[in-house]
């Protein structure tokens, strides 16, 4: 786990890709993406049916890891709004399980704005917890510290002669974009106008190490880009 500060609270990486916010033990990640895999399957394209068992693996061992007593699911937590009647039953139990032991809140995003079932949990559109914003998609007018998911942004860097990409949360002041932790979610490069256009004065990219948080000034990125 990597210490992060952001709008003069500190926080926590967790696995890369959550956020642990030790002050209100909450736990936020976005993008879960639960059953794309069979959602590509209804159109014929096969991709191993295995993203929702890998992805709450992951989520368990996040909440496991960092004590947290709330989870806040930052939308797109199904890839489609019917995603919650595909999901194995075994799957089910195991995040009705959750609901049971720690508080569970599932923001809607653009792929999931009609979801009904949280397993235990609630579904809401957005959130407010202890001043701090919680949204799927960033909102550049906002006048409070905001967490929101939405852009899964990437960051590519050359390294010792080679380009590596990696997942990343973009920041300004008092935005925080969290990449996607869901398994089979792709990327949007950090400095993609896109992303830029929801931001601040002094954008940047942090990814997570081992023992510290990068941080890559997005102005900069085209130094490292392909």
């Amino acid at each position: 786990m990597v210490p992060l500060s952001f709008a003069g609270q500190d926080f926590v990486i967790v696995d890369r890709a959550a956020l642990y916010w030790p002050r209100e033990k909450a736990l936020f990640v976005a993008d879960l993406h639960f059953e794309k895999a069979s959602w590509y399957a209804r159109s014929g394209q096969m991709l191993p049916p295995y993203d929702s068992a890998a992805t709450l693996d992951r989520l368990e061992r996040a909440l496991d890891g960092c004590g947290a007593t709330s989870l806040w699911c930052l939308g797109d937590n199904f890839h489609d709004s019917d995603g919650a009647t595909r999901l194995d039953p075994a799957l089910a139990a195991r995040l009705e399980g959750l609901s049971r032991r720690i508080a569970l809140h599932w923001i809607t995003g653009n792929h999931d704005s009609a979801l009904a079932n949280g397993f235990g949990g609630r579904v809401i559109e957005e959130a407010d917890l202890a001043g701090l914003a919680l949204r799927h998609r960033a909102e550049s007018r906002m006048s409070v510290p905001e967490l929101s998911g939405h852009f899964h942004p990437r960051i590519r860097v050359r390294l010792r002669g080679r380009t590596v990409s990696r997942p990343c949360f973009v920041a300004c002041s008092d935005r925080l974009i969290l990449p996607a932790f869901g398994a089979l979610t792709g990327g949007l490069d950090a400095d993609d106008p896109a992303i830029l256009s929801v931001l601040g004065q002094d954008p940047h990219a942090i990814v997570a190490t081992e023992s510290r948080a990068l941080r890559f000034h997005l102005q900069k990125t085209a130094d490292f880009r392909r």
